[in-house]
C-alpha cells in the first residue's frame, strides 16, 4: 500500500491491484496462511497460561511470578511490534512474519531444557519479540492484499483463526502437563508451532499490494532508510493526535489486560474450596475460546448493519457481564460467565483491530503496530498486576475490576466514536470508518 513517500509511478501501480476478492483462491489461502501464522503465535505465546499452576509448584514459585512466563513473553512481543513494521516496509510483510515464527519456534523448542525460572523468563521474553511478527503485520498485510468491501470481514476471520490458536496451545498443554509435567508440554506445544508455521510458509500468497521501501527509493538505501523512519515518525504521530485511533488503542490495553487476568489466575481460584480441579480439568475451560471464535466473526457481519462503534460496545459491555459472573461459587455460573467474557472481548478486538487500519489511511503497519502494543502491553502489565489484586483481596475483587475497567472503556468509545459513526453502516464509502 503506497504511503505519502511513495513515487508517484509506484503509486500508480500499487493502486492497480484492488485485492483478492472473497471467495476467490488467493482470499482463501491468504486466510488459511493467516490462520496458520495465528496457530503458531498465540499458542506458543500463552502456552504456559494454563500451566501456572503446576509451573509454580515445580518452581517453588508464588502465581504472580509464575505468571511472568505470560506477561514478559506479551511484553516482549509489544516491545517488538513497531520494530517488526518498520523492518516489514523493506523486506516485505509475508518475510518479516516468516522470519518471526521461525525464530520463536526454535526458542520454544529451547525453552523446556531452562533449568530455573530466570531462564525460563528470558527465553520467554525473546519468544515473545520474534513472535511479534505476526500481530504487528497480519492486519497491515491483510488490508494490502484484500478487496478492501470485505476487508472488515476477512480481519474477522483472521482474529477467529487467532482464538484457534490460543485454544489448541492451552488444551495441549494442560493434559500433558498433568502426565509429564509443565516441560513437556511446553514442548509439545512448540512443535505444533512449527507444524503451522510450516502451513502460513506455503500457504501465504505473493505480495501485490506492498512495494518494498528499498524500492521506493532508488538513490541510496541511507537517504531511503532516513526518509522511511522519518516518514514513520510523522505518521506514528498524526495516529496517535487521531482520538478515534486513540480510543482504539486504549481499548487494546484495558480489554486484553483484563481478558489475560481473568485467564492467567481462573485456574489458581479453581484449585482451591468449592471445586479443587486438577489442570488436565481446568484446561478444558479454555474452549470458551470457541465462543470468541465465532463472535469475532458475528460481530464483523453485525457490523456491517449497525455500525462498528454500537456492536464495539455492546460486545465489551458483555465481556463485563462475563467478568461478573465469574464471582459466584458455582461452576455453571463460572462456565457462562467465561463464555461470555470471551465472546465479548473476541468481538470487540476483532472490530478494533479491523477499524484501526481502516481508520489509517497511510502508515497502516505503524497504526496496526501501536494497536498491537496497547494490545499486548495491556497482556504485560494489566494481566500481572491482575494477580497481586487476587493474592491479596481474593477473587470478586479481580473480577470486579476488570469489569470496572470495560465498562469505563466501553463509556469512552461511544464517546470516542460519536454518534453519526455508531449508527453507519461499514460499506467501503461509510463515514464511520
Amino acid at each position: 500500500m503506497p504511503t505519502a513517500a511513495t513515487p508517484a509511478s509506484t503509486t500508480t501501480c500499487a493502486t492497480a491491484w484492488t485485492g483478492h476478492a472473497k471467495g476467490s483462491p488467493g482470499y482463501r489461502r491468504l486466510l488459511a496462511a493467516l490462520a496458520f501464522a495465528g496457530v503458531a503465535t498465540f499458542a506458543q505465546l500463552y502456552s504456559t497460561q494454563a500451566l501456572l499452576p503446576g509451573l509454580a509448584a515445580d518452581l517453588h514459585i508464588d502465581a504472580v511470578q509464575a505468571a511472568l512466563t505470560v506477561s514478559l513473553a506479551t511484553l516482549g512481543l509489544a516491545a517488538a511490534v513497531i520494530p517488526w513494521s518498520f523492518a516489514a516496509d523493506r523486506i516485505g510483510r509475508v518475510p518479516a512474519m516468516t522470519v518471526g515464527v521461525a525464530a520463536a519456534t526454535v526458542l520454544g523448542l529451547v525453552a523446556p531444557l531452562a533449568p530455573g525460572i530466570g531462564v525460563l523468563l528470558v527465553l520467554r521474553s525473546l519468544e515473545g519479540v520474534a513472535l511479534g511478527a505476526v500481530p504487528a503485520l497480519a492486519v497491515a498485510y491483510l488490508t494490502e492484499e484484500v478487496d478492501k468491501a470485505h476487508a472488515a470481514l476477512a480481519a474477522g476471520t483472521y482474529v477467529a483463526g487467532t482464538t484457534v490458536g490460543g485454544l489448541l496451545g492451552r488444551l495441549v498443554a494442560g493434559p500433558l502437563s498433568d502426565l509429564w509435567g509443565w516441560r513437556a508440554a511446553i514442548f509439545a506445544v512448540s512443535v505444533l508451532g512449527a507444524v503451522a508455521a510450516a502451513g502460513f510458509v506455503v500457504l501465504a500468497p505473493r505480495q501485490r499490494g506492498f512495494v518494498a521501501l528499498r524500492d521506493r527509493d532508488r538513490d541510496g538505501a541511507a537517504r531511503g532508510l532516513r526518509r522511511g523512519v522519518a516518514d514513520a515518525g510523522r505518521q506514528l504521530g498524526a495516529q496517535l493526535r487521531n482520538r478515534r485511533l486513540l480510543a482504539l488503542y486504549v481499548q487494546a490495553f484495558t480489554l486484553m489486560g483484563g481478558f489475560v487476568a481473568i485467564y492467567n489466575f481462573l485456574g489458581f481460584r479453581l484449585e482451591l474450596p468449592p471445586f479443587v480441579l486438577p489442570a488436565a480439568v481446568t484446561s478444558l475451560l479454555f474452549l470458551a475460546y470457541l465462543s470468541g471464535t465465532f463472535s469475532s466473526g458475528y460481530a464483523a457481519r453485525l457490523s456491517e448493519r449497525y455500525g462498528r462503534g454500537r456492536v464495539m460496545v455492546a460486545s465489551t459491555a458483555l465481556m463485563a457481564t462475563g467478568a461478573l459472573l465469574t464471582v459466584v461459587d458455582w461452576l455453571p455460573a463460572i462456565l457462562v460467565g467465561l463464555v461470555a467474557l470471551t465472546a465479548g472481548f473476541f468481538a470487540a478486538h476483532g472490530l478494533g483491530s479491523g477499524w484501526t487500519g481502516a481508520l489509517a489511511t497511510t502508515g497502516r503497519a505503524q497504526a496496526a503496530s501501536l494497536y498491537n502494543l496497547g494490545y499486548y502491553a495491556g497482556s504485560s502489565l494489566l494481566g500481572w498486576l491482575g494477580g497481586i489484586v487476587f493474592q491479596s483481596f481474593g477473587w470478586a475483587w479481580l473480577a470486579g475490576g476488570v469489569a470496572a475497567v470495560a465498562l469505563g472503556t466501553a463509556a469512552f468509545a461511544a464517546v470516542a466514536h460519536p454518534a453519526t459513526g455508531l449508527g453507519v453502516a461499514n460499506g467501503p464509502a461509510s463515514p464511520a470508518r
